[in-house]
């Protein structure tokens, strides 16, 4: 071992026994430059490594080669002093350089970090050590009120710093008519010293964040939009100071002042600041909307009392009372009464949903009719609406893969802004204006203060967050900006049948049959687990059949059942089993292929030996369907079916549906092998589903989207999560990714094309310094609106 040698402590993950620890340390050893001791009851690596000849990403791939994991930590933070996207870009490329640090991302929309870094080399003062050296600082992210409310001082703050800066520069404003138009001004207000009065409170207090940023990035060897600011308005400000100087002892002497440039430059900037930090906070509504949805209290039975405590405090297993019109707390299931719940925040499905005994209810929904009491079964960061917060919250502080090239352009735009400006002084004064120090320095000014890196920072984020924003609101999660950006991409799409175009759920689809014969059938089918048998008695309950318990009841398998009820001796089943009763069923064989060709599936009934009708259930289609899969066509998708049903079937349901093309019998461990044959194809697809079957297939697709009401491994596995199970908003959520996208290459389009053409104009002398200020002002207060005419689109 060298003298550089470093010691680090790396979790091992996936190791079960003696033989996975020895062979982990056997490889680490036979690395250059590496000793390792590897503990399989602590899960660690003890590492000594040379760092001249391998690296920690080394050592890690190596793990991670041979089939183990190596322990990474993620969290956020809450990020302060951000003012251009040249800061956020500058902190997530020192934290990513960091050997510890796996992955790191930093937002400038949101003022927020997301770090995966090793456990084992570093933790979470250590990443904000990191950022403070940088001159920015953090904490770890606060809950959603503090944060709120610490964004809404900011904004107050900001709010009194516009007011007092506005006061202070308008009469200096004034002075411009003089400028400008020739108009008589008083000649107090043409004073130097009144104006330097004026103007120095603005500079060095009002100001003072601006050379308190320029001083942090230029001392950790960067530039931001801070550096251009101080430079531009100190150069005019000090300009002016040495004339205001040139009179002393010389009243005759007519200065050329422009401490109004200065001070109109600082408090248009700091206005443009106040509204995008105004805007910023709107883009965030659609969480908000959603956090209040939160009930803050809950009625918990505890010593056979019911007690308000904070929503908080339950646990899992708790009694809660819920009485008609109030939230539901948590998440859990009915113990005690029946009721109606509005689940239309979650489900998008306006009509209350019935719910009984051992009903799961979902928290945030709303209570309609009945008193009932619940268990809690999740509760704080495992409910319903708490995931789908989260996954909002990380889908907008994600970055789509379009905001890269953004980010590498702000790494040196400020940079080469500052050259500009020495080239631009540098031309005019000796060869524009030959010695003419006054026309040089407002030239280089107006140049320093037009270009600014913040609408090219706020382009993606602002649109993500929005675009994210708005299809929560809708009912439509995407898990991150990537997944939001390549859904527009998509050109064909692959819906599971069961549970996604039908319900999941057999109904009774035709009776042929007096009420007697119902009640009988319903009666003895009432003693079957089957779901086809639950089909039954739920269509004779809702059209109020008394049902009469059997006193005689066996399950054929494969064949039907049959039932004793009040004396009658009651059939039902296949063909077969009335073949082998001797029952006479060939009237009704017409009627039974015409239900199978129709995808159902018919039952015969018989009573006391004679034929009395004919039951056909099946899983009905989804009411949104049709009208989903007309709308996935139009936005030119191929929509195919896969399913595991028979032809005949599968067939039946896609011509219903509209569905040309049918991938049927397909076992569930094939699905994702028929998405890999189709990506094959050259095409970008899309799976729905809903089970755990589909899992591996929505994972390796394009993107897999999730129908909500389905399991939770179907979900984890997705990229887009439908609430509910209207297909409809499938096709709203490929719109909301095209409308998102569009709105994104309109933001940097326009971003781009400010400075490309702002910068020549002010280097030529066509562009006011205050006029060049207001402009980079506005530039990202425009992105931000542009940004936030996504939440007004109908999709």
């Amino acid at each position: 071992m060298s003298e550089t040698t470093k010691h680090i402590t790396v979790g091992v993950t996936g190791m079960t026994c003696a033989a996975c620890s020895s062979r982990v340390e056997k490889v680490l050893n036979k690395m250059d430059g590496v000793e390792a001791q590897v503990n399989l009851t602590t899960e660690k690596a003890n590492v000594d490594y040379d760092p001249t000849s391998t690296s920690l990403d080394d050592i890690s791939a190596k793990i991670e080669k041979i089939g183990y994991g190596v322990q990474t930590e993620q969290a956020e933070f809450d990020v302060f002093g951000m003012t251009c996207a040249a800061c956020s870009t500058r902190i997530e490329k020192v934290l990513n350089k960091q050997e510890a640090v796996k992955q790191a991302s930093v937002n400038l929309a949101t003022e927020s970090a997301t770090i995966e870094y090793n456990a084992g080399l570093m933790d979470e003062a250590d990443v904000i050590g990191s950022i403070q050296k940088l001159g920015y600082d953090a904490k770890v992210k606060a809950d959603k009120e503090e944060t709120q409310s610490h964004k809404e001082k900011q904004l107050k703050q900001m709010k009194i710093k516009v007011i007092i800066s506005a006061i202070l520069s308008i009469p200096l404003l004034v002075t411009m008519l003089d400028h400008l138009f020739g108009i008589a001004v008083p000649n107090l207000l043409m004073n130097p010293w009144f104006q330097f009065a004026l103007a120095t409170p603005v500079q060095f207090i009002i100001g003072w964040q601006f050379y308190v940023g320029a001083y942090k990035s230029l001392r950790n060897r960067s530039a931001n939009m801070d550096v251009l600011i101080a430079l531009g308005t100190s150069a005019a400000y000090f300009y002016s100071l040495y004339e205001a100087f040139r009179t002393i002892g010389n009243p005759a002497y007519m200065p050329h002042l422009y401490f109004e440039t200065s001070v109109i430059i600082i408090t248009l900037i700091l206005f443009g600041k106040y509204l995008e930090m105004a805007a910023k906070g709107r883009t965030t509504q659609a969480l908000s909307k959603l956090l209040n949805l939160q009930a803050k209290q809950a009625r918990v039975i505890r010593n056979n009392e019911a007690v308000m405590v904070p929503i908080e405090d339950v646990v899992v297993g708790d009694r809660l009372a819920i009485k008609p019109g109030e939230k539901i707390p948590v998440d859990g299931i009915v113990i005690k009464g029946r009721t109606s719940i509005d689940e239309s925040m979650i489900t998008g499905e306006s009509i209350p949903i019935e719910k009984d005994l051992q009903a799961s209810v979902i928290g945030s929904t709303i209570n309609k009719n009945g008193t009932i009491e619940m268990e809690a079964t999740k509760v704080g960061k495992d409910t319903a609406l708490a995931s789908i917060v989260k996954a909002v919250e990380d889908a907008q502080g994600s970055k789509a893969p379009i905001q890269r090239l953004a980010d590498v352009i702000s790494g040196y735009f400020v940079q080469v802004v500052v050259v500009i400006a020495l080239l631009t002084f540098t031309v005019w004064i000796t060869l524009v204006s030959l010695g003419d120090l006054e026309s040089a320095i407002i030239t280089t000014v107006a140049v320093l203060v037009i270009a600014c890196p913040c609408a090219l920072g706020l382009a993606t984020p602002t649109s993500i967050m929005v675009g994210t924003g708005k299809g929560a609101e809708t009912g439509i999660l995407f898990k991150g900006g990537e997944h939001l950006e390549r859904t527009h991409q998509l050109n064909a799409i692959i819906l599971d049948k069961t549970g996604t175009i039908t319900k999941g759920k057999p109904e009774v689809t035709d009776f042929t049959g007096y009420d007697d014969t119902l009640q009988l059938l319903a009666s003895a089918e009432k003693g079957s687990e089957h779901p086809l048998a639950e089909a039954i008695v739920a269509y004779a309950t809702d059209k109020d059949i008394d049902l009469i318990d059997s006193d005689d009841f066996h399950a054929i398998p494969g064949h039907g059942i049959q039932a004793l009820i009040s004396g009658e001796q009651v059939l039902v089943g296949t063909r077969k089993l009335m073949n082998e009763r001797n029952i006479d069923v060939t009237h009704a064989e017409n009627a039974l292929v015409d239900y199978e060709t129709n995808g159902k599936t018919a039952m015969l009934i018989a009573v006391n030996g004679e034929y009395r009708g004919i039951v056909a259930v099946a899983d009905t289609i989804k009411e949104t369907a049709v009208e989903a899969i007309k709308a996935l066509k139009a936005q030119g998708l191929e929509v195919m079916m896969l399913t595991g049903d028979n032809e005949r079937t599968a067939q039946a349901i896609a011509k219903k549906v509209g569905i040309d093309r049918v991938i049927a019998q397909v076992l569930p461990e094939e699905k994702a092998d028929n998405v890999k044959e189709i990506q094959l194809q050259g095409k970008k697809v899309a799976m729905v589903g809903d089970g755990v079957n589909d899992a591996p297939a929505l994972a390796i697709a394009d993107i897999g989207i999730a129908i909500g009401t389905g399991t939770e491994v179907a979900i984890e596995a997705a990229d887009v999560t439908i609430l509910g199970g209207d297909l409809q908003l499938i096709p709203k959520a490929i719109k909301l990714s095209k409308l998102t996208i569009k709105n994104i290459r309109q933001n940097l389009f326009w971003a781009f094309a400010y400075n490309s053409a702002g910068i020549p104009i002010a280097a030529v002398g066509l562009l006011a310094p205050w006029v060049a200020g207001a402009a980079m002002a506005f530039s990202s207060v425009s992105v931000v609106s542009n940004a936030l005419r996504l939440k007004r689109v109908k999709i």
